[in-house]
């Protein structure tokens, strides 16, 4: 085994090190946020009804309270710790009790808070999606109406922390691999081509459930939760359980590239319409991404990667290694008008507070955050259709208070 993790070591020493003529400053955790001053803070005001808000700060304080208190949150160049992260929440979700008018809750921020801007992208400005809670049928026996399975995190799958080796990986992502039996040597993880083609994968990975479409599957991917109803009645919640590690590319982005969907008319819906009428392409479309996510069983929920329930357009998911974990947000975005959804008539302006509870394989970088649009119709609707640019802010309780 020693050749193995020496070949390891070698090729992401590779990996890691490349260098590449203008590539611009590294993201950071440190230049992710920038601290404002309060001049320049935006008026706090929130569109929702509060009481989804204290759900989801419970949420995030039942995480702060399961790990050290002196556990570090980087906010740019500040640092701090779970503890003042649980009093800041705390204090926050007893002024929300106070039931205050729109006033004293930008006058209470402002006074008390320290508000940091996501980087975004070059013109400042984040990308806002949408995922939701989507429910499928689905039978726990194989079968000709139930073909598809949702396979668990497989035996062989390795997940190797080159930090363990050397300082210099410190902070990067955990390879997804598996032991070439023939070489002895550590090789990258099954793509979604090998594993669909694979006829004893079932050895490797056992099914917890059959779903009757392709698509099915694929989608309860990219949300990474899902209800299923049982053919033999009842219901089934699955969530996140690990990933094969190779490459997430978005098949939306490869359909608008070949001009199959046209940008404007983007959605999730539009690719579920246009798999469904060109299944001779489907493989070409969906092998073009190589992730596979595979699923456990979970009670309750559904989870985000903190182990806590997420509330529905209270919960966000971003970047794990940019942004701090069970922060208080602000966000200025645009959500679909709930009553004229068919045909989507127009975009509200919509800002209100959100709690960083999950993360997500297409969330990547300081310019992105999914909203978790919950269940049901509208959040089906809304998950499908939103991509948007906004404003996000960070909020933590100032020094020295409480």
């Amino acid at each position: 085994m020693k050749q193995v993790w020496i070949f390891c070591l070698l090729v992401l020493t590779c990996f890691f090190s490349g260098c590449h003529p203008g590539v611009k400053e590294e993201i950071t955790q440190f230049n992710t946020l920038k601290k404002l001053t309060p001049r320049n803070y935006p008026l706090f005001t929130d569109s929702l009804t509060l009481k989804g808000l204290s759900t989801s700060i419970d949420q995030s304080l039942s995480y702060f309270k399961k790990v050290p208190l002196e556990r570090k949150y980087q906010y740019g160049n500040d640092i701090y710790t779970a503890a003042h992260m649980i009093t800041s929440l705390e204090i926050f979700k007893h002024f929300l009790e106070k039931e205050s008018s729109p006033e004293e809750l930008d006058e209470f921020i402002k006074s008390g808070f320290v508000v940091y801007e996501a980087a975004g992208n070059e013109d400042g400005n984040v990308l806002f999606t949408g995922y939701f809670e989507p429910t499928y049928e689905g039978s726990l026996k194989k079968s000709d109406a139930y073909p598809f399975p949702v396979y668990s995190k497989p035996d062989d799958l390795l997940e190797i922390d080159l930090s363990a080796f050397s300082d210099q990986y410190k902070g990067k992502s955990r390879l997804k691999a598996r032991v070439d039996e023939s070489t002895k040597r550590v090789v990258p993880y099954y793509s979604r081509q090998q594993i669909n083609a694979a006829q004893d994968f079932h050895t490797k990975s056992e099914p917890i459930v059959w779903l009757k479409s392709r698509t099915d599957r694929f989608f309860l991917e990219i949300q990474g939760s899902g209800k299923i109803l049982l053919d033999q009645g009842g219901v089934l919640r699955v969530h996140y359980a690990g990933s094969n590690g190779n490459a997430y590319r978005s098949i939306g982005r490869y359909l608008i590239n070949k001009n199959e969907i046209l940008k404007e008319n983007m959605s999730m819906q539009a690719i579920r319409t246009w798999l469904e009428l060109n299944p001779q392409r489907m493989d070409e479309v969906l092998h073009h991404n190589e992730s596979f996510v595979f699923f456990q069983k979970e009670e309750g929920g559904p989870y985000g990667s903190l182990g806590v329930a997420v509330t529905p357009l209270r919960s966000i998911a971003t970047d794990r290694k940019l942004f701090p974990k069970g922060a208080l947000c602000f966000m200025q975005a645009q959500l679909p008008d709930k009553i004229n959804i068919n045909p989507l008539k127009e975009w509200g302006k919509a800002n209100f507070f959100v709690l960083n509870q999950d993360t997500g394989g297409a969330i990547k970088g300081p310019a992105r955050a999914d909203l978790f649009c919950g269940n049901g119709h509208y959040a089906k609707f809304a998950a499908g259709h939103m991509n948007k640019y906004g404003k996000l802010f960070f909020l933590v309780l100032k020094s020295g208070r409480g």
